[in-house]
């Protein structure tokens, strides 16, 4: 049995859940998420919360699926009515960030300025070295995250670089002078 699949999901209130044709919908007070449903998770629907089940709770791949699924689920909940937030630093001599309309631009130590073009229901926030993404969805807020660390991800030595906030960098020695 998974443990978090067992778990019902809560419905906050000013959110509506609707499921249509192989299709969920959670649509909240920050906006609307949509999801293809799995053919073996089945859905309660209730007035105050919503239940995971599935049909085979013995079948080991079944059971991962429940868990994932109602991981999905309570993460689409959570983002209509909270939504997601990441932290990302920048970290070395003249590395900087600014933020225009959709587009993010990094000077990350390049001969040239990155353009990173923010997806859909993205926001950014730069407030000295530090970028702030926020969204509905956690799976697009941490990729577009993973996006931008990759344009200059944190080196060992001096730790220059953009990394996560919670994030720590293994540092390095580096040389030793010759004797």
């Amino acid at each position: 049995m998974s443990r978090l699949g067992k778990l019902p999901i809560e419905i906050p209130a000013g959110t509506q859940i609707k499921i249509e044709g192989g299709l969920i919908m959670v649509k909240g007070p920050k906006g609307e998420l949509k999801e293809k449903t799995i053919d073996r998770i089945f859905l309660e629907l209730g007035e105050k919360e919503i239940k995971v089940s599935v049909k085979n709770p013995e079948d080991k791949t079944e059971r991962s699926l429940w868990g994932m699924f109602r991981g999905i689920l309570n993460n689409m909940v959570v983002g209509v009515n909270k939504g997601f937030e990441k932290k990302l630093e920048i970290s070395g001599v003249g590395y900087r960030a600014t933020v225009s309309s959709n587009k993010l631009v990094l000077n990350a130590g390049y001969s040239h300025p990155v353009n990173f073009q923010l997806p859909e229901g993205i926001t950014a926030k730069v407030e000295g070295n530090v970028i702030t993404l926020n969204g509905i969805s956690k799976y697009l807020v941490g990729e577009v995250a993973a996006r931008i660390r990759k344009v200059r991800p944190p080196e060992p030595y001096k730790g220059k670089g953009i990394k996560y906030s919670d994030e720590t960098v293994r540092r390095k020695a580096g040389k030793t002078a010759a004797k």
